[in-house]
Formats: structure tokens, sequence, C-alpha cells
């Protein structure tokens, strides 16, 4: 499994003694609002040797940055009331080139086209087998 090289970012941890540097570690960002789907979807992935970043809203994910840390995007379509598609819309905007993998329970032609045409790298319908989130993850870690 590999991971981008552009991940050397340090995370400084202070103590009054010292200060120890350690390296970011490469993470797959998962945004759900289900909470359920995202403890799931955590433990599959770090079961597969993955660390996974959770957020439960478009916003909290936003929020953060520290995108380059991210091996992929695991965005679900609906996030209450948002678009998971405008959410990736608008991290290109902001030059975020992270992979997306969207989740969906709501499957249709409109849907999987907007995903398609987004630049996503998988279009999972919900229920997914663990199997095809860890070969698209890995396919993000080599991409």
């Amino acid at each position: 499994m590999q991971y981008p090289t552009a991940v050397t970012a340090l995370a400084v941890r202070s103590s009054p003694e010292r200060q120890i540097a350690l390296p970011l570690c490469p993470s797959v960002f998962v945004v759900d609002d289900d909470r359920s789907m995202r403890t799931s979807l955590s433990r599959l992935l770090r079961g597969h040797g993955f660390d996974a970043t959770l957020f439960d809203s478009a916003r909290a994910l936003l929020q953060h940055g520290k995108f380059y840390t991210a091996i992929c995007i695991v965005l679900d379509i609906d996030l209450g009331g948002k678009s998971g598609i405008d959410v990736r819309r608008r991290l290109a905007e902001q030059g975020v080139t992270a992979p997306v993998i969207y989740i969906t329970g709501n499957d249709s032609p409109a849907n999987r086209a907007a995903a398609l045409g987004s630049g996503c790298i998988a279009y999972l319908i919900k229920p997914f087998t663990g199997e095809s989130l860890i070969e698209s993850v890995e396919r993000a870690g080599t991409s």
C-alpha cells in the first residue's frame, strides 16, 4: 500500500520539557451524517490498516482543512439536506485534489451522472460490501 508522497507536514506535540515533531498520518476522511455508518466505516478501515478521520457534516469537513493528509474522501451524497456532490465541487474550487469515493443510499441516474461528472474514483450504493470500499481506498492510495 502506498501513501501520497506529498504528506510531509509535521504535527508538533508540546510538553513543558520539550517539543516532539510527529509525522501526520495519512488518513481516509469519512463524511456521513449517520453516526452508525461512520462508526462502521471507521472499524472497517482501521481493520484494514487505514487511519480514519470522521466528520458528521459537510461543514465539519470544510472547517477541518488539512486535506494534504487525506488518502481519499469517502463522501455521502445526501448529508442531511446538503449535497455531497456540491461539497466535492467546492473542494475542487479550493484546489483540493484528494480522490473522492461517493456513497449513497439514494441511487438515481441523476445522482450517478452528477457524481461521475464531478470526478469521483468510485460510486458505491448502500449497502455496499466492505471489500468494494477497501478496494476503492487502496486504488485511491496508489493514484
